[in-house]
């Protein structure tokens, strides 16, 4: 999707953050399942918004994904009230609405780009008639070219960038305002607090960054 094979570089190392944060904590001992699900889900999207910025992403299937990240959307969104923890209810959903805009996000992504031939397993008949292809040396390989779909590109770019400032400066006032006398030595301290939120917030900040990158080249 990404012909500018830099960029292609620095948007696969920038998912490869969440992904490596997500999968350890899917697999860290004495975790919630349902901290797990959460876990997996990120790590899942980091891998497929990594593999959108090489050629090859294309060629995977877009169905599965569709359905993969629609019920992610549907697990945030849903399994909030019920794990508020300290929090009320209604706080705790608005804590997983940003969870739920980035699972819907890439489902509507890959539904687009499906939509128009990009993705594997296209069979309209239309092919390519909604993309634009750019020229080597532009950063993106092809573009939408409805109005529709680059309107709503160009929101999700802009919620995405916003949410991904927020968690960044967020990340950054936490890990600021540790002691380092304080600051955990071992891996396994991470989790639940102190460096492990300024860990998680930061990880947050780059999916959300990444993909607000990927949709601006939608555009």
């Amino acid at each position: 999707m990404i012909a500018a094979t830099g960029l292609r570089w620095i948007l696969t190392l920038l998912f490869a953050v969440p992904v490596g944060y997500g999968v350890w904590r899917a697999v860290l001992p004495g975790a919630r399942a349902a901290e797990r699900v959460d876990h997996a889900l990120h790590a899942a999207m980091g891998v497929l918004m990594a593999a959108m910025a090489w050629p090859w992403g294309m060629d995977l299937s877009a169905a599965p994904q569709v359905v993969l990240f629609s019920a992610g959307a549907l697990w945030f969104g849903a399994a909030a009230p019920f794990r508020a923890g300290d929090r009320s209810r209604s706080g705790a959903v608005l804590a997983a609405w940003p969870h739920v805009v980035m699972m819907g996000a890439m489902a509507w992504m890959v539904a687009a780009m499906d939509s128009s031939g990009a993705m594997a397993g296209h069979a309209g008949g239309g092919g390519m008639h909604d993309m634009h292809m750019s020229g080597a040396s532009g950063l993106a390989a092809m573009s939408l070219s409805g109005t529709g779909p680059r309107l709503v590109a160009g929101l999700l770019a802009a919620v995405l960038a916003v949410m991904g400032v927020a968690w960044l400066a967020r990340a950054l006032d936490r890990a600021r305002s540790l002691d380092p006398a304080t600051r955990p030595t071992e891996g396994a301290a991470l989790p639940g607090g102190g460096a492990g939120g300024a860990l998680a917030l930061g990880c947050h900040a780059a999916m959300a960054l990444g993909m607000a990158v990927m949709f601006v080249l939608l555009v």
